[in-house]
């Protein structure tokens, strides 16, 4: 859907602050939409990330326990990573196979969306994935990945439990949620 309101904003120089191959920091000098200027800090994602709502035949979410270095906290969240540069599906499974050590049988692309719009600029994409069975993969190296991610365990937990976690402050973590709610529309658990 294209949208062709104008944006009110003017960008009148940008100059690189930092960048590595996971993301790049820029600084905008703009003309706002009152016609004040401003300086607009900006955080462009290399590539998109990937989230999947792993479900099994017991209506349980697959969830990875890990500690997040960003915010000094533990969080409860569903598998998650970039695509590196590989289509989103690869990626998903790759992700769930690195975090889990589980594969599944039928995946569906249920949503689109954007992490913290207002500093950055980062597409995600989300999948449910059902079906679910070990993968037949190096435990070592799903081993590994988990350690060097910060994974302290995986958990099978309720649908419902979930979102009740949501709602207890639980989980935390924005994309986790906003996930879960796109997985929600799609099996039509909420309006």
């Amino acid at each position: 859907m294209s949208d062709e309101r104008p944006t009110g904003w003017t960008t009148t120089a940008t100059r690189e602050v930092y960048a590595n191959r996971w993301l790049r920091l820029r600084e905008d000098e703009v003309v706002r939409p009152d016609g004040g200027t401003g300086i607009y800090g900006v955080v462009e994602v290399a590539n998109p990330a990937v989230f999947v709502v792993a479900m099994t035949d017991a209506d349980e979410v697959v969830l990875v326990d890990l500690y997040r270095y960003t915010t000094g906290r533990w969080s409860t969240e569903v598998p998650a990573g970039s695509t590196d540069g590989e289509d989103a599906l690869v990626a998903a499974r790759r992700e769930l196979a690195e975090e889990t050590g589980l594969a599944a049988d039928e995946w569906v692309e249920v949503g689109a969306m954007s992490s913290l719009n207002g500093i950055c600029d980062a597409p995600e994409h989300v999948f449910l994935a059902r079906g679910l069975h070990p993968v037949a993969a190096d435990v070592e190296a799903t081993a590994a990945t988990q350690a060097e991610e910060g994974i302290a365990g995986v958990r099978r937990v309720p649908f419902g439990e979930v979102l009740a976690m949501v709602g207890r402050g639980e989980i935390s973590d924005a994309e986790t949620m906003a996930a879960m709610l796109h997985v929600a529309v799609h099996l039509g658990r909420v309006g």
